[in-house]
């Protein structure tokens, strides 16, 4: 497979903590512009994968590349937000989002400071927070204070935007309205997203593509035996993302099905059995698998 379409790949990762495997065998390509959700059970690596992706952390072997270069430490090129707000309790949303531009200039070209400001102006416009720039975080409500962490990611021109539970600690109102603003900002600015989520729903509601790690395969009921794989890679550019869709029976099979597959610990599959239908997933079947005698048949 030529590596040229590709903005990331991730080639054969394996990451262990101590004698825990946590991530194996984890193939990986995404274009630009994908919006990749990614789920899984907890302590499958999730967190883990993007916080290699993104140069926190050294995985034990394999390769992350983007755009031809190996990745070993963090970079601009990389933006993230987490679950936990971002904001610089003292510093205003305005002085929080320059920060960044501050350091590094404008794609890495010094800039006057009233440059600065316009161009974290823009990034606040793009997040409609631009009547709130002179407030502290304490003024804004939860949603608000992932909008200016959104632009604080943003305005590094990050090639690839990584998205760790951002939504989790909202309510279900802020949540949803946040989920719509985001849709939106990808759209506009054509972003790369990879977005790490506990709930299927809103994984299946937001991608363009939907991941799913998980350690139960190959008749291990448990991550003691080895690591989290891929286990699921389909397209969702057939959903229309709209409200509307969460509804409808081809959501609902999709997200049940994935439920099934990646979640539940008494569906062991067999490598065979992976469901790796987008265009652009790593097809690689092990040579060798068993059977375990509970397992069930998907």
């Amino acid at each position: 497979m030529s590596l040229q379409p590709y903005l990331l790949t991730v080639d054969n990762l394996q990451k262990s903590y101590g004698d825990k495997t946590v991530l194996k065998n984890v193939n990986l390509a995404i274009r630009k512009q994908e919006f990749v959700s990614l789920v899984g059970p907890s302590g499958c690596g999730k967190s883990s994968l993007l916080r290699i992706i993104l140069g926190q952390e050294q995985a034990c072997s394999g390769d992350v590349i983007i755009k031809g270069r190996h990745i070993s430490e963090p970079s601009p090129s990389r933006g993230v937000v987490y679950q936990k707000y971002s904001l610089f309790p003292h510093l205003s949303v305005l002085d929080n989002v320059l920060l960044g531009v501050k350091h590094l200039g404008i794609n890495g070209n010094p800039a006057p400071q009233a440059e600065l400001v316009d161009y974290a102006m823009y990034y606040l416009e793009r997040v409609l927070l631009q009547d709130a720039a002179h407030k502290l975080p304490h003024e804004l409500s939860g949603g608000m204070q992932q909008r200016a962490a959104i632009a604080q990611a943003l305005i590094a021109s990050p090639e690839i935007l990584l998205m760790d539970e951002p939504f989790a600690a909202l309510d279900q109102v802020s949540r949803e309205l946040l989920q719509t603003f985001l849709m939106q900002l990808h759209e506009e600015l054509r972003m790369t997203v990879i977005f790490i989520t506990h709930s299927l729903e809103e994984a299946a509601y937001l991608g363009t593509r939907l991941l799913a790690l998980s350690q139960y395969y190959d008749g291990y009921p448990s991550a003691k035996g080895h690591g989290a794989t891929i286990v699921e890679d389909v397209c969702l550019d057939d959903l229309a993302r709209s409200t509307d869709i969460k509804h409808k029976p081809e959501f609902l099979e999709l997200v049940a099905r994935i439920r099934r597959s990646a979640f539940d610990p008494d569906v062991i599959q067999s490598v065979d059995d992976f469901n790796l239908t987008h265009p652009d997933s790593f097809c690689v079947k092990s040579a060798k698998s068993f059977h375990s005698p509970n397992k069930k048949e998907l």
